[in-house]
């Protein structure tokens, strides 16, 4: 029994008859020539031009003097004498919204008040009592209130939230 399965397919004497195909000759040769170094016609080719050494980093980036210098031809382009050429008025943005007065208070509670106890918390200020409860109260309300004002009909089942 051989070592590996297929030791048997390129065994010489197992069928006289058989003509070994394309596949199995250029497999032959890998096996015999296992570990042997591949012989070139040419000799290694040199580097064409070594690097310049004046030039910055030995000239491994290239000489930066063949570019010229940037005075050179410097050209002054203003953008903004395009836009006028074009005759381009951008529209007027629109007015920013405005959050109304209810819902004002209630995003301060839940943001403002863990805000004020965590820097009193931070520079050991002292508060009263009352003022903490009150702080605590201001947050849970807060919440409380921005979630019932939350709509309660669902969106269409085609909205994806854009706006145009």
């Amino acid at each position: 029994m051989p070592e590996h399965p297929h030791d048997d397919d390129f065994d010489a004497g197992t069928d006289a008859d058989a003509v070994p195909t394309a596949d199995e000759l250029a497999w032959r040769a890998i096996v015999d020539n296992y570990g042997d170094r591949a012989e070139l016609d040419e000799p290694p080719s040199t580097p064409a031009a070594g690097p310049v050494p004046d030039a910055p980093f030995g000239g491994r980036f290239g000489d930066p003097r063949a570019f010229g210098t940037p005075d050179d031809e410097v050209q002054d382009i203003d953008l903004d004498d395009e836009d006028e050429e074009e005759g381009y008025d951008p529209p007027e943005p629109p007015p920013l919204p405005t959050v109304a007065p209810d819902r004002g208070l209630a995003w301060a509670g839940v943001f403002g008040s863990p805000v004020v106890l965590l820097v009193c918390l931070i520079l050991q200020i002292t508060i009263p009592t009352w003022l903490g409860y009150l702080l605590v109260v201001g947050f849970v309300g807060g919440f409380v209130y921005l979630v019932f004002q939350m709509p309660r009909e669902p969106r269409e089942p085609w909205d994806d939230g854009a706006q145009v």
